[in-house]
């Protein structure tokens, strides 16, 4: 099989999908914005072919490199797996005739407003919303369901430019920020009280092939703007001993179903609290910060290579150990600046160390980046154990004790 793969160079873990393809036996040419000079000699081994483009969502360009492709050698399936590449590898798909994932399908993915209404009208429990692009329009809706209001970009990932609105005055306040950025319109949402998680896939002809469980906490917008904390994401090996999680899987399979996704990795956020589970949003592709890493350390495979098999051959050839729950801490340093040195580091690694999967603790003199940058943006333990709940106390405690410093 003949696979162009979007952008293999940046960010990095995108060489793992290069990686798992080429191990399958695909014949991998990768279209990306970087230089082909730049790449260490594994990647550049994986790559058959690299075309260089000056936009990789210009997709005048994508279509041109594509074409030239195809005049050289039949192209079986084109691959995004990047938040922001995936519509126009869509309409790239479709101008060229190459299978995957359809305009249609990418646009609900991408379009909240247009995403859930696609899923209300399938039954699928949502938060009420609205796409609108007047100050009007936006009263309008929060006198008909009252706040707290989420306001979003209508395409965003994640908690990017997502903002709470508890009253009127914090409403305009909003959407006098989203005016002055130009954005034109904004989805509008209720809040949704309750615990916040994850529930990713990876499909084949619209069947899930492989499914994980993942919890935030705290819930994503209290974790990106606060910075004592120091949130996790857990990822539970109960999904097939707890009954509770088929409810979510029920849900997730409607979700695929009614948006048209076919063969692809998916990443669905939901709710679920006092108005029982909703669904959130998804994204077409896999999820960021390393999740699959996770999934791969706690279940004992290579979740890269079972998508890749999944897109070369049409099926896994492995299952899901559910051996470990694994999880990320995230650290925030003191303050904004450069990274002067930590504590409790030893003291972690003599009681827990056993169970950590990798750590990521910057050198000092490392410039920080804003709490809102992510749960990897500065420093972060990973770790793995048998129960759930003993990995939840681990975490805890690391949370506690590694405390990173900043001047």
């Amino acid at each position: 099989m003949n696979v162009i793969l979007v952008e293999p160079f940046f960010p990095s873990n995108q060489r793992q999908f290069a990686r798992a393809l080429a191990e399958a036996g695909a014949t991998v040419i990768g279209i990306g914005e970087y230089d082909f000079g730049g790449f260490d000699d594994d990647l550049k081994g994986w790559l058959y072919h690299y075309e260089r483009v000056s936009s990789v969502t210009d997709v005048g360009a994508m279509t041109a490199a594509v074409r030239w492709v195809q005049g050289r050698r039949w192209v079986d399936r084109l691959e995004a797996t990047v938040e922001a590449h995936t519509m126009p590898a869509a309409q790239v798909r479709e101008a060229c005739t190459i299978p995957g994932t359809s305009v249609r399908t990418a646009w609900l993915c991408r379009d909240k407003p247009s995403m859930k209404q696609a899923l209300r009208e399938a039954g699928v429990p949502t938060a009420a919303s609205a796409a609108v692009s007047s100050a009007a329009e936006a009263q309008a809706f929060a006198a008909e369901v009252g706040f707290p209001l989420i306001l979003k970009p209508r395409s965003g990932a994640g908690a990017s430019g997502t903002v709470r609105v508890d009253d009127a005055g914090g409403l305009e306040h909003a959407l006098g920020t989203f005016g002055g950025q130009g954005v034109d319109s904004i989805a509008v949402e209720e809040f949704i009280e309750g615990h916040e998680g994850f529930y990713d896939t990876v499909t084949a002809s619209g069947r899930v092939e492989m499914d994980f469980v993942s919890h935030y906490y705290p819930n994503v917008l209290e974790a990106m703007r606060t910075r004592w904390i120091s949130p996790q994401f857990v990822s539970t090996n109960r999904i097939d001993s707890a009954p509770e999680y088929g409810e979510l899987r029920d849900m997730g399979a409607r979700v695929i179903s009614a948006l048209g996704i076919e063969t692809s990795a998916t990443h669905m956020e939901w709710f679920f609290g006092p108005k029982g589970l909703k669904f959130s949003e998804i994204g077409c592709r896999p999820p960021g910060v390393g999740a699959w890493d996770l999934y791969s350390a706690g279940n004992e495979i290579d979740l890269y290579r079972q998508w890749a098999n999944v897109i070369t051959r049409g099926a896994a050839d492995a299952a899901p150990s559910r051996r470990y729950a694994s999880g990320i801490v995230a650290l925030r340093p003191s303050q904004d600046g450069a990274i002067s040195g930590y504590s409790g580091v030893d003291e972690l690694q003599q009681r827990s160390g056993e169970w950590v999967i990798d750590a990521h603790l910057p050198p000092p003199g490392t410039p920080t980046q804003e709490v809102a940058a992510g749960y990897m943006a500065n420093a972060y333990v990973r770790m793995r154990h048998p129960d759930y709940d003993t990995l939840r106390e681990m975490l805890d405690e690391v949370g506690r004790t590694l405390h990173v410093y900043a001047a």
